[in-house]
Order: C-alpha cells, then sequence, then structure tokens
C-alpha cells in the first residue's frame, strides 16, 4: 500500500510547482474512491488499497511520457493561465471510474477533458468524484467513444482492448495523437495493428512505464502514442 506522502514525493520529484489546490485534490481523491467504490465496484476491492500507485500514478505516465518527449506539449497542459486561444481537448476513451482522466486533469487544469464511458454507473461515480474535487476542466459522457461528435486534440485510455479493436472506435476523434497505456506482447500488437491500418513504423511510438516507476508492477506496461 502506497502512503499519500510516498505518492507526493514522487509527483514532487517529476512535476514541479504543485500548487496547493492540485495537492489537496490528489489527497482527497483517496477519500472519495474509497467511499463510491464501496457503493459501486469500479475498482478491485483487493486493488483499492493500492490506488496511488496502481491507479493514479500509471495515469499520470502519460505526463511524465509527455513531460519527456514533448515538453511543449506538456507545458501546455500545466500552464493555468494559457496564452490566449483554445484549451488543449483530450478525450478518455473508456474511463472507468475515471483513469486515467481524473489524475490528468488535476494535473493539467489548463486542459478540457471529456471522460467517456458506456457503462453508466462507472460514468455516475467519476462524475461524483469530479464534483467531489472542484474539477472543472473535466465533463463526463456515459456513451460509446464512436457516437460523440467531437473532435479533440488527443485520445487517452487504458488498456480497454487491443490496439487494433480500438482505433476504429477514435478513428477521426483526434488531430494530434492517441496516448494509450498498454502491456502485454506489444511487439506483435503493434505489428499487428500496423498490419490492419496500413500504419508506417514511425506512427507508433513507446515508452516503458517502468522507466518512471521503478516497481515491478509496472514491467511490461508502455506508454504507447499513434500519431
Amino acid at each position: 500500500m502506497m502512503t499519500f506522502p510516498a505518492f507526493e514525493a514522487i509527483l514532487q520529484a517529476s512535476f514541479s510547482n504543485l500548487s496547493d489546490v492540485q495537492l489537496d485534490r490528489f489527497l482527497r481523491l483517496e477519500a472519495g474512491y474509497r467511499d463510491w467504490n464501496a457503493k459501486i465496484n469500479v475498482i478491485s476491492r483487493k486493488d483499492i488499497d493500492n490506488l496511488y500507485d496502481h491507479h493514479v500514478l500509471h495515469s499520470l505516465a502519460i505526463a511524465e511520457y509527455l513531460r519527456i518527449h514533448d515538453p511543449e506539449v506538456y507545458s501546455r497542459l500545466r500552464d493555468p493561465r494559457p496564452a490566449g486561444g483554445k484549451p488543449v481537448t483530450l478525450l478518455d476513451v473508456g474511463t472507468g471510474g475515471g483513469f486515467p482522466g481524473i489524475p490528468l486533469a488535476i494535473l493539467f487544469p489548463a486542459a478540457a477533458f471529456t471522460l467517456c464511458d458506456s457503462v453508466g454507473k462507472k460514468t455516475r461515480v467519476t462524475g461524483e468524484i469530479a464534483r467531489l474535487l472542484g474539477l472543472t476542466n473535466v465533463t463526463v459522457v456515459n456513451a460509446r467513444a464512436e457516437t460523440l461528435p467531437s473532435r479533440f486534440d488527443y485520445v487517452v485510455s487504458r488498456a480497454v482492448a487491443s490496439l487494433t479493436d480500438f482505433y476504429p472506435w477514435v478513428k477521426g476523434k483526434y488531430s494530434k495523437s492517441i496516448l494509450y497505456l498498454r502491456g502485454g506482447d506489444l511487439e506483435t500488437e503493434i505489428s499487428q495493428f500496423r498490419a490492419r491500418w496500413r500504419k508506417p513504423e514511425s506512427a507508433v511510438r513507446t515508452w516503458p512505464v517502468d522507466a518512471w516507476l521503478k516497481d515491478e508492477y509496472f514491467a511490461g506496461k508502455f506508454v504507447v502514442e499513434i500519431f
């Protein structure tokens, strides 16, 4: 079980200059999830004690990936006062109980998040957590992603399907890239994805989560970016 001080130490080491409001939201997030998970099971009850490491930090691996590989986008997402223009928009597909969307929305207050899931009880919990934390940059939608009329800058998601199956749900829904948390035999999966959708090798980039989080739980887990 990861305590909040241990979580905060990792958070502060990677994502400097967090506000008191952000830290308070990360702190209150645990009690909110414990309360709602007792009513509607969105996280395995065996895994709720691992909320901060298995769920929140795993979600934030997308942020760490952007900090390293696309610092310009990362800075835009972090800046609470973007210099004109519209905020960066992100669609979280199959958000479940709010992952990776809720942790990313706390970290990136300048961005606009739409958290989508087809299961109503899951979106209910996600919406209640967003309201509890005062996340005004989060919209929760109970729908299938392919039915949404909007187009977003980025799609984010956490292992809801193989890349080949996931892609048609969001094809045409993003203008920049997909940021996907995925594990398993990625070499085979990416090869099948590229062949099915005729993507060049340069269209897919992977980054191992355990390059950041030194825990065996994250061995074999990756951030996959599809351009």
